[in-house]
């Protein structure tokens, strides 16, 4: 029986081939889209998860006021955490080591960037398994090393690594005591090369007086804790605030609280609870949603644009006998069979598209057909399409009068159509959302690209200088020799993403009762300003004196924020025990990303702080320049491979993964809404057919093609004006949610959701012009002669 009906349903389908084919090619595509947005989606929400005990840890930052909270803490903190509060079961600290990441072993130098330096709790704290070592002792002294097995394998070969010995690019040797299963792809944490975060300990307090365990005022250093069973993060907060205060009881930190921020939320959240990293999900997976419905909608609107035509086959069906439960069950049939293949089609885009998919979201996300969550999107979507896309049609087609169908009269999903229009509504106003999103993302994405950042990043390069440092006077001199080189700078922190500051900070005129803050610092050299390209829009800045490093330099933002009176310049300031005084101020620059505000600066000259120099050139001489510095790179760093970045290219990959999730969404909003032509499409086939003897009348008395168009295409002008009504205030909402992610942003303006609309429209009209005119140009003879 069951073979008959899907033997039925496949000549239906072949004897129908173009609705077919609209069919499963919608429903297909609608399917490999969805899947693929849930794949990200759970890839995304899925970031430390892994952890088996995720729902007790915590990474800690400090607050001071609710527009002042640092990523980062101070070093004791994960020690006090551990020692004074109760529900704190154990404590971690992280920090990245840049100060090593060549590594030599028998002759062979090998380069590893991703390092970084944890307590000896990092492995109990965290699910990252040891393949060979002791999690409990992952290290045997302050000079051991954990590898990950891939490294493990580059490093030594075939050779068991335990017991090895690396040789550091700063003539340290490092014993490995460990190797980690390597991290997953889904973690906030990415280290190759793990370090004993004692070494750090022993290196401080070697060369400063204070001990770094007792060394409140350095938010350098990543801290996590592990809460004790049923312990409260707020309470535990609450009491890491008193013991911070307690220990380092200053001005500056009055207020100072904590938050616990959950691990599962480090990656969709900021550090202040925005959440528009969720928002992003939650827009992906809601363009998930919408794609599928819109291939039942299709479904629905095709199957129904072609009941004049089932009408009669079903009629002579009931004629010759068929019951309702036989012509259920056929449409049933064909609704399963229209599935089947479009899986199977579905399945195939989806291994095809992944390699480049993978690329644009820069993940690695595998697919497997027989997962548990791609099988119940398989399911849902069947159980949607059998529901919507099959009963529907077959309750309603069943149902005819065989003799009133004959004669084209369909009662149920008769002509007025309006369950067809409502569902038609809903892809319109999807459409205006989509249109609108894509216009304002791109808006964004360009606005950021183009604003004035307060400095002038064309043609400048930078790079790490090494032990350049040491002979930096001689190398500027040497360079500023070549034609092609403009001007010669550093500073001690990357420009593009300077983070490191404190609140040890006092002045002339502070408040008794005024808000602490913490101030980044920027160690730079007397000419970075003019090299850079930045306005200094008070005062002589650093004049080339030994006085200069007594002075400093403070940003806009930061004169706002202290609330220095005019005359500003030479007005007392001490900074970490430096008495000095303010020699200028700069015009706000961008040194962080644009999703929050520019911080106050404060920038000192201080030769023992050199790090990065920039080099700045010309388009034409670029090349030679790179040459120039190489040259004197070998000379003073031969051991190690020369290394540089543009400044626009460091920019433009601070919000890479902005521009991939624009690139993804406008992908996947282009597809959806071609996919909403196809019901479009089915519409005005429904009207043309429902409509096919009236267009005959109006012909023979007359009617000409403008007017014959006018009478199948007007309603759609409605259907527009309804859809723009409901969607442009959802996308307003929506896409002002979005843009509060950004501290500065474009403008949303009416003229946006004005020309989705119109878009829409012209969509609208295209995608139907063609059936429009083509009944049109039917021979009213064939339409009529029946009657």
């Amino acid at each position: 029986m069951f073979k008959n009906y899907f033997k039925t349903a496949l000549r239906s389908l072949r004897n129908n081939s173009t609705y077919s084919f609209i069919n499963i090619t919608g429903l297909a595509v609608s399917l490999a889209v969805s899947i693929l947005l849930l794949l990200w989606v759970k890839d995304e929400l899925s970031y430390d998860r892994f952890n088996v005990n995720a729902e007790r840890l915590y990474k800690l930052a400090p607050k001071f006021d609710d527009q002042n909270i640092w990523n980062n803490t101070p070093a004791p903190t994960a020690v006090y955490a551990k020692n004074e509060v109760p529900e704190v079961e154990d404590a971690c600290r992280i920090i990245d080591n840049w100060n090593v990441f060549i590594f030599e072993y028998k002759g062979k130098k090998f380069s590893e960037w991703h390092n970084g330096f944890v307590d000896a709790s990092f492995f109990n704290i965290f699910t990252y398994p040891l393949i060979k070592g002791n999690p409990q002792k992952p290290f045997a002294d302050a000079q051991s090393i954990v590898l990950s097995a891939t490294t493990a394998k580059i490093f030594f070969g075939d050779e068991d690594p335990m017991g090895k010995v690396l040789v550091g690019d700063d003539k340290k040797n490092y014993r490995v005591s460990g190797v980690m299963k390597d991290m997953p792809a889904n973690s906030t944490i990415h280290y190759n090369i793990i370090f004993n975060f004692q070494q750090l300990v022993q290196d401080y307090d070697a060369a400063n007086i204070k001990s770094l365990n007792t060394n409140w005022d350095q938010y350098n250093f990543d801290t996590y804790v592990l809460l004790k069973p049923n312990a409260s993060p707020a309470l535990a907060a609450k009491k890491m605030g008193i013991v911070h205060r307690r220990n380092y009881n200053i001005e500056a930190n009055k207020n100072l609280t904590y938050l616990f921020n959950p691990i599962s939320k480090i990656h969709l959240y900021w550090i202040d609870g925005k959440g528009q990293g969720i928002m992003v999900v939650r827009i992906f997976f809601i363009i998930a949603v919408i794609v599928l419905m819109i291939a039942c909608i299709n479904y629905v609107n095709l199957i129904t644009a072609r009941a004049m035509k089932r009408g009669r086959e079903i009629s002579l069906r009931k004629i010759v006998g068929a019951g309702k439960p036989e012509l259920f069950m056929q449409f049933i049939s064909e609704a399963l069979l229209t599935f089947l293949i479009s899986l199977i089609l579905a399945t195939g885009i989806i291994y095809l598209l992944m390699p480049l998919y993978n690329n644009i979201s820069e993940k690695n996300i595998v697919f497997k057909p027989w997962s548990t969550d791609v099988l119940s999107v398989y399911g849902i979507t069947m159980l949607a399409t059998v529901l919507l896309a099959g009963i529907y049609p077959a309750i309603t087609l069943s149902s005819f009068k065989p003799l009133d169908a004959m004669k084209g009269k369909l009662s149920g999903i008769g002509s007025k159509g309006n369950f067809r229009k409502v569902l038609v509504v809903v892809q319109f106003s999807f459409s205006i959302i989509l249109i609108a999103s894509t216009i304002i993302i791109g808006n964004q994405l360009k606005f950021i690209r183009e604003k004035n950042l307060g400095y002038d990043k064309q043609n400048v390069f930078g790079f790490w200088m090494r032990d350049i440092n040491s002979h930096y006077n001689a190398v500027v001199e040497e360079l500023m020799k070549q034609p092609g080189i403009l001007g010669v700078t550093e500073s001690g922190t990357n420009i593009i993403s300077s983070g490191s500051g404190s609140s040890d900070i006092d002045w002339d005129g502070k408040r008794a009762d005024q808000n602490s803050f913490t101030i980044i610092q920027m160690p730079i050299e007397r000419n970075f300003l003019q090299v850079m390209g930045m306005q200094l829009i008070q005062g002589k800045g650093f004049t080339g004196s030994s006085a200069d490093t007594a002075n400093f330099i403070l940003n806009e933002t930061a004169i706002k924020v202290t609330g220095i009176q005019e005359p500003v310049i030479g007005k007392r300031l001490s900074f970490q025990g430096i008495n000095g005084v303010i020699a200028g101020v700069v015009k706000d620059f961008h040194f962080q990303d644009m999703h929050q505000q520019i911080p106050p600066l404060l920038m000192q000259y201080d030769k023992k702080w050199r790090g990065r120099m920039y080099i700045r050139t010309t388009a034409k001489d670029a090349s030679r320049a790179i040459a120039a510095v190489e040259s004197l790179w070998k000379k003073y760093n031969a051991d190690y491979t020369f290394e540089y970045q543009f400044l626009d290219s460091q920019f433009d990959e601070l919000y890479k993964k902005d521009k991939n999730l624009g690139q993804l969404f406008n992908c996947f909003a282009i597809i959806t809404i071609l996919i909403s032509c196809l019901g479009l499409f089915g519409l005005v086939t429904f009207t043309a057919e429902s409509k096919v003897k009236e267009i005959g009348v109006r012909k023979v008395l007359g009617a000409g093609l403008p007017q014959i168009i006018t009478l199948l295409s007007k309603d759609f002008l409605i259907l527009v004006l309804i859809a723009a009504a409901i969607a442009i205030p959802v996308a307003w909402y929506g896409l002002s949610n979005f843009l509060q992610g950004y501290a500065y942003r474009t403008n949303l303006s009416w003229w946006v959701f004005g020309l989705s609309g119109v878009i829409t429209l012209v969509i609208a009209m295209l995608t139907v012009s063609f059936k429009c005119v083509q009944a049109a140009l039917a021979n009213p003879i064939i339409a009529l002669k029946n009657e």
